[in-house]
């Protein structure tokens, strides 16, 4: 079976925009659900209602893929999973390893989703010397001084960082420096990474606290019709808070 090292995405050569890109695990998860309940096609209204998103937007994404559906039919489900799966590198073994393993690396390590879309859990890595040998979701912790040979041995090229922010850029620093050229960030603080290197970043409390502002405003407009007064109009930095074609990114680069 192929190893994520010897592979890069076709998507950028294909010229599929960075939006449709981050759109397709969304496609691909109602097609998931749609699949285990055996339904054999699906039009794109449906399909667009549950990914979340529009179907017009969701017609000029497959048209990316080169998928057009049937004119009364819709998309074949099973095709569309191969063909998007295809389309993200799915269709083979991605090895990761996840440094931190604290309770939020060790629920990562524990999360079921990452072999059934392709990723399996290589090693798993964590500073304390403490930790090391103990198992975590049935894989023995190894120490932060063996991260190059492991992640030479297991061909690795994907890392999630999940340690203090004051460790990351270390981590990422050596994760890169051993061959690693795609990693997700959980760790509150943005990386610096060369050319070449992509970084995902997941930040629960930036999260959390866009939830609040949007639970202040509703607050806010609830007062202001009691009051029989207009809410005050949000402003919208364009160059900060959308995506490409508009849309804000269900997970900001870092």
């Amino acid at each position: 079976m192929a190893t994520g090292r010897t592979h890069r995405p076709a998507t950028r050569s294909r010229g599929i925009p960075e939006a449709t890109v981050a759109r397709l695990p969304l496609y691909l998860r109602a097609l998931t659900a749609l699949s285990e309940r055996s339904v054999p096609t699906v039009s794109s209204e449906e399909l667009a209602a549950a990914a979340g998103v529009n179907s017009a937007k969701l017609r000029k994404d497959f048209s990316y893929l080169g998928s057009y559906g049937t004119r009364g039919v819709g998309y074949d489900v099973e095709y569309l999973v191969y063909q998007i799966s295809r389309e993200l590198g799915l269709t083979q073994d991605w090895p990761v390893v996840i440094v931190g393993i604290g309770n939020l690396g060790a629920a990562l390590a524990n999360y079921g989703g990452f072999a059934s879309r392709g990723f399996r859990v290589a090693a798993l890595i964590d500073a304390d010397p403490a930790m090391a040998g103990k198992p975590v979701a049935g894989i023995p912790v190894q120490h932060t001084d063996d991260l190059e040979k492991i992640i030479t041995d297991n061909g690795v090229s994907i890392g999630v960082i999940a340690t203090p922010a004051g460790a990351a850029q270390q981590v990422c620093d050596r994760l890169v420096a051993a061959g690693v050229t795609s990693i997700l960030n959980f760790a509150p603080t943005v990386l610096s990474v060369p050319d070449g290197v992509d970084v995902r970043k997941v930040d629960l409390s930036i999260e959390l606290q866009i939830l609040a502002f949007h639970e202040q405003r509703k607050a806010g407009e609830e007062s202001a019709a009691h009051e029989g007064a207009a809410p005050p109009p949000v402003a919208h930095d364009e160059t900060t808070d959308q995506g490409p074609d508009g849309d804000v990114p269900a997970v900001m680069p870092a």
